[in-house]
């Protein structure tokens, strides 16, 4: 006969058959044991690649800091020697003012100084802003004043240039000085 009571009957045995023994408590505690100590040694270890990735990356950075300024002095000392071919022509041009008496030629030869200088600068990827007939832009012109114009179509140009901008490699380092009409 089937009662309510005979499942409950059925756990206790269960529970009677699940009670440990002594030995069987020591291999539970030794199995314990090891998986804390194995947790322990994979904790260590763990911590000790930290360590070490937080070294490497430590060092990658200290690198590429000193890479960078190297980098940045290496790149003024070839602008240096680019412009040192131009400091020589001017050094000569000095020297041929006390012995020259006709203006002209020292006219001409501060000219050829003056492209030679432009073009060894253009070389290095500087470039001169065209400002004067272009509408007045914000991000390439700072406007020192304005002036009336006579005609419609000069108002919000630019009508005179105080101060050439100049693009390094197509970023503005100068931004135009200018007269923009109103």
């Amino acid at each position: 006969m089937t009662t309510e009571n005979e499942p409950i009957q059925n756990e206790e045995i269960v529970a009677e058959e699940t009670t440990s023994t002594p030995e069987a408590t020591e291999i539970a505690q030794e199995t314990e044991v090891t998986k804390t100590e194995k947790l322990e040694a994979e904790i260590t270890e763990l911590k000790d690649k930290y360590l070490r990735l937080y070294a490497d990356f430590e060092n990658f950075r200290r690198r590429t800091a000193k890479e960078k300024l190297e980098l940045i002095s290496s790149a003024n000392e070839e602008l240096m020697k680019a412009v040192l071919p131009v400091v020589d022509d001017f050094e000569r041009a000095m020297a041929s003012f006390e012995t020259v008496s006709e203006i002209a030629p020292l006219k001409e030869g501060v000219g050829l100084i003056y492209n030679k200088f432009s073009k060894t600068l253009e070389g290095k990827g500087l470039k001169p802003m065209v400002a004067k007939g272009e509408v007045f832009d914000a991000d390439l012109h700072e406007s020192i004043t304005q002036f009336p114009v006579p005609s419609e179509d000069l108002k919000g140009k630019v009508i005179d240039e105080i101060e050439k901008g100049y693009f390094l490699n197509e970023k503005v380092i100068r931004y135009a000085k200018v007269v923009v009409g109103s």
